[in-house]
């Protein structure tokens, strides 16, 4: 088995971000901030957007996502034709983790959102729209631009849900096509984005 040797250096990179990502640098691409818009889209070579095979992982960040309206999935679906459409087949497993403020509720439960070979939009976390409340995390996409492969993606949000509860919710699955992947739209699965921002990355 080889040894794997670290500089100071490398452990602080690697560590920087929480997690090691493969040993890779990651580069910022795009900041995309919300102002009740009814979606956010990442299309590659679109406004700077890098989604290509430059990088052989993709990270997008959610930071302060918040709805217009209560109660509401944040979802996401890909594109194989530059955006013009987002309905690539898809199957997904979803488990979650919860608590509520007063201690009243807790649980660690496996989720109904999964989708098996559907086209439809992925939720990744549902929130409530008090002031207050609104959700953060990533999302890992692997290798998009693959024309041999499947594409594998990895997403873990935590949310403030509407009835004062903290969701935790990981989310992992695969778009069942060989095309290359080239854009990607998030959005609520009804009502605007009313704020926060979605960051994309590369690692290379």
């Amino acid at each position: 088995m080889a040894l794997v040797k670290l500089n100071n250096r490398g452990v602080r990179s690697a560590t920087t971000f929480g997690s090691i990502s493969g040993l890779g640098e990651m580069r910022f691409i795009k900041k995309l901030t919300a102002s009740s818009d009814s979606e956010l889209s990442f299309v590659d070579g679109t406004d700077d957007v890098v989604l290509d095979d430059t990088y052989k992982e993709y990270i997008f960040t959610f930071n302060n996502i918040h709805p217009e309206n209560d109660n509401k999935g944040f979802t996401f679906q890909t594109s194989t034709d530059g955006g013009s459409s987002y309905g690539v087949t898809v199957t997904t497993t979803v488990f979650l983790a919860y608590h509520k403020e007063d201690a009243s509720q807790a649980a660690l439960a496996y989720d109904a959102t999964d989708l098996a070979q559907s086209t439809d939009f992925q939720s990744i976390m549902n929130l409530g729209n008090d002031n207050d409340q609104c959700g953060s995390g990533t999302l890992h996409l692997f290798s998009p631009s693959n024309t041999t492969f499947v594409k594998h993606f990895i997403a873990r949000t935590n949310s403030y849900e509407d009835n004062d509860r903290s969701f935790d919710i990981n989310c992992a699955g695969y778009f069942n096509t060989t095309s290359a992947i080239d854009a990607i739209q998030f959005k609520f699965v009804s009502g605007d984005i009313d704020a926060g921002d979605i960051c994309l990355y590369g690692i290379n």
